[in-house]
């Protein structure tokens, strides 16, 4: 091991170390030495197997450098969690893909479209429009429209929040749809209705699905969404960058907001997590929904997933109208709880997403590559990093599958 580059198993497994350890250096001079980044981990696998490993930086203000097991928040890189679970009953027969979400949301039975709210629906919202962001909702965070507007002022993108999942369906309900189900592509609180889809097919609460049904089979022990006390040391703190593009502390580790039980449990982002967890549960996806013999999903759903769904096999560049992060929409497209590259070369088949705070993981199943990196800056569009982690390690590349 050398500096975070696992240098013989790089070669064994057919990746350059120099180049590995080239990209390692980029990151250390061009975030952390800078001051862009507070911290960062870094874990890359091929076919399983550690090539890069690092933790560097302060985890909090106070001086503290980030653990190897440290704890993040990691936002957004819920939605394929949910997502899995999700299809985990499609699997066992109790919903399918093109269930009308009406049939288990009662709520959204007289839902409209556009600003005033009067137009009806070209048709009826399905589950799948609620994995590929294809619902019309949207997030109040894309500054937009006079929707998003509304959704800010009643706080439905807020991590923790006072209403219930009952009384965040309600809300959304009484709000219009940006658009009618399948026409665009927008980023939104769609995975949260898909969380709470699953409470009710379940009849309990998300974090127990969770558990019992992911989290305990595959052994991740650190993921959950309120952080428990035992834990709270290893909490990092998250930050925002300012006006005048300066870190600003968000969100104190040792007095976090995640160390409260909400009573609405964000399937769309409330999960705290670490590398090692998170990396399982990538493990999972890349081994087709099975890991240390359990099987989670048939290695045919996880293709679907990957697979992009999104109408008419378009990309988010001809569907889209708003932006989300720093990433480039053309030829990017949408399966069911992740994004993917579907230009021909390099990075075709990759699957991925990431969190606000920076957080991001990535899968390329031809090349059994596995990239996860952690760090809590918000927001997620302030620096290309996780396009340059993504072609620093496919560049490392030596042996090609």
């Amino acid at each position: 091991m050398t500096d975070g580059v696992d240098r013989a198993a790089a070669q064994a497994a057919g990746m350059d170390p120099d180049r590995l350890e080239a990209l390692v250096d980029f990151l250390d001079h061009s975030y952390l030495a800078s001051g862009r980044l507070p911290h960062m981990q870094l874990l890359v696998s091929r076919d399983e197997q550690p090539v890069v490993s690092l933790a560097r930086g302060k985890a909090r203000a106070s001086g503290e450098p980030l653990r190897a097991d440290a704890l993040y928040r990691i936002a957004s890189m819920t939605k394929p969690v949910t997502s899995v679970a999700f299809m985990m009953l499609v699997e066992a027969g109790k919903v399918a893909l093109d269930t009308p979400v009406v049939a288990v949301i009662p709520e959204f039975a007289d839902l409209r479209v556009g600003r005033a709210n009067r137009a009806r629906l070209a048709r009826p919202m399905l589950m799948i429009d609620l994995l590929r962001h294809t619902s019309g909702l949207t997030y109040g965070l894309q500054r937009q429209t006079p929707i998003d507007a509304r959704y800010r002022k009643l706080g439905l993108d807020d991590f923790q929040q006072p209403r219930t999942s009952d009384q965040f369906i309600a809300d959304l309900a009484s709000l219009p749809l940006e658009f009618s189900p399948g026409e665009q592509w927008n980023y939104s609180v769609a995975t949260d209705v898909l969380g709470v889809v699953i409470e009710r097919l379940e009849g309990c609460d998300l974090e127990s699905v969770f558990r019992e049904r992911i989290f305990a089979p595959l052994g991740m022990v650190d993921t959950t969404f309120a952080l428990p006390d035992a834990k709270a040391e290893r909490m990092t703190d998250a930050w925002r960058l300012d006006e005048k593009g300066e870190r600003q502390v968000a969100d104190l580790g040792a007095r976090s907001g995640w160390r409260r039980q909400g009573r609405f449990l964000s399937g769309g982002g409330g999960l705290v997590s670490g590398v090692a967890d998170y990396h399982r549960f990538a493990r999972m996806l890349l081994r087709g929904g099975e890991l240390d013999g359990v099987r989670l999903l048939r290695a045919d759903t996880v293709a679907q997933m990957r697979s992009n769904q999104l109408p008419g096999g378009g990309d988010l560049a001809s569907l889209s109208s708003a932006m989300f992060s720093e990433a480039d929409y053309q030829d990017v497209g949408f399966g069911l709880g992740f994004a993917m590259g579907l230009a021909k070369g390099p990075g075709r088949g990759e699957y991925y997403w990431g969190g606000v705070f920076s957080t991001y993981f990535w899968i390329d199943p031809a090349e059994r590559l596995i990239g996860i990196f952690m760090t809590q800056l918000l927001p997620s569009s302030a620096y290309p990093v996780r396009a340059q982690l993504r072609a620093g390690v496919t560049n490392a590349l030596v042996r090609r599958g």
